[in-house]
C-alpha cells in the first residue's frame, strides 16, 4: 500500500513541470524553516539577535546586518527567518486539520450517498458561503492570548469545506467504477475499498485541498496580525509587516522590514499555486493540453 501511494506521488510529480518547480521552492522554504534555530544562532554569533535591544535601533542594511535592525534593535534577517518558520507552521497545522476533516467528510458523503450525503453536503455548502475572515476576527478578539495552534485550529474550521466539496465530487464518480464494484463483490470492507481503491486515485485532489487550505491559513494569519489580533509571543511575517507599517520603516530606510516579508509571502503564494496548477494539469487532460501549447 505504501509503495503504491509513493509510486502514485512520484508519477504525479513527473507529469508536471509546474508541480515540480512549486515543490522545489516549497522544499527550500521548508528547509530554511526547519533549520531556522541554527540560522538565527549563526546570525547572532553568540547572542539572540531577536532579543530586545540586542543591537542599536534602525541600523541600515549592511554586511553585519543584511536587513538592518528594527525599532527595538532586533536583527530583521533573524526575525524574517523565524517568522517564515511560524507562517509555515500555521499553514501546516491548518492545512493538515482541514484536509483530514475534508477527506473524511468527502468520503463518507460521496461513498455512502443517500441522506448522509444530503446532510453533509448541505452543511458543507453553508460553511462555504459564510464570510470566514470576519468570523476569524471575532474569534481572535474574543479568545484572549490565543496560541499558534489555536489559531491554526480556528482557521481550519472554516477552510475544510473546499477540500470536502472538491473530493466528494470525485468520490461520487469513482465509486461506480468497475474495479470498485469488483472489490465489493470480493467482500472487501468499505474502509479497505476507500484506502486501497479510491484514495490513490484522489491524491491530486487531496493535494489541491491541502495547498489551498495552507495558503489560506498563512494569509489569514497575516491578515489577523496586520490588524493586531494574531497570537502573542511569536513573530510571523504578518507581524513584521504590521510593525513596518506602524513605525514608518520605509521612510527610515528600513525597507527590508516591509519588502522581504511581502517577497516571501509572494514566493509562497507562487509556489503553492504552481502546486495547485500542476496537480490540475495532471488530473485534467484538457487543462494539460492547453498548458502544453
Amino acid at each position: 500500500m505504501t509503495m503504491r501511494l509513493l509510486t502514485a506521488v512520484l508519477r504525479t510529480i513527473r507529469n508536471s513541470r509546474r508541480l515540480a518547480t512549486g515543490l522545489v521552492i516549497l522544499a527550500v522554504l521548508v528547509l530554511i524553516a526547519l533549520f531556522s534555530p541554527l540560522i538565527v544562532k549563526a546570525i547572532g554569533g553568540g547572542q539572540d539577535p531577536v532579543e530586545l535591544a540586542a543591537y542599536d535601533k534602525w541600523l541600515v542594511p549592511g554586511p553585519k546586518h543584511l536587513f538592518g535592525t528594527d525599532q527595538f534593535g532586533r536583527d530583521v534577517f533573524a526575525m524574517v527567518v523565524k517568522a517564515l518558520s511560524v507562517s509555515l507552521q500555521i499553514g501546516a497545522i491548518a492545512g493538515v486539520i482541514s484536509t483530514v476533516a475534508g477527506v473524511i467528510v468527502a468520503f463518507v458523503a460521496g461513498y455512502k450517498g443517500g441522506w448522509i450525503d444530503n446532510v453533509l453536503s448541505t452543511f458543507t455548502g453553508i460553511l462555504l458561503v459564510i464570510p470566514t475572515f470576519p468570523l476569524l476576527i471575532a474569534l481572535s478578539a474574543y479568545a484572549k492570548n490565543v496560541s499558534l495552534f489555536q489559531v491554526g485550529v480556528m482557521i481550519s474550521i472554516f477552510s475544510w469545506p473546499f477540500a470536502a466539496k472538491t473530493i466528494r465530487s470525485q468520490v461520487l464518480s469513482l465509486r461506480t467504477r468497475p474495479y470498485v464494484d469488483l472489490a465489493r463483490v470480493s467482500k472487501s470492507r468499505d474502509v479497505e475499498i476507500i484506502v486501497t481503491e479510491l484514495l490513490p486515485n484522489l491524491l491530486p485532489f487531496i493535494g489541491v485541498g491541502f495547498a489551498s487550505s495552507a495558503l489560506g491559513a498563512i494569509f489569514g494569519l497575516v491578515g489577523l496580525e496586520i490588524i493586531g489580533l494574531g497570537p502573542g509571543g511569536v513573530i510571523d511575517l504578518g507581524q513584521i509587516i504590521f510593525n513596518a507599517i506602524g513605525t514608518g520603516a520605509l521612510t527610515l530606510g528600513a525597507w527590508p522590514m516591509f519588502v522581504v516579508p511581502i517577497a516571501l509571502l509572494t514566493l509562497l503564494f507562487a509556489a503553492l499555486n504552481m502546486v495547485n496548477i500542476g496537480l490540475e494539469e495532471v488530473y485534467n487532460p484538457r487543462l494539460r493540453g492547453v498548458a502544453g501549447e
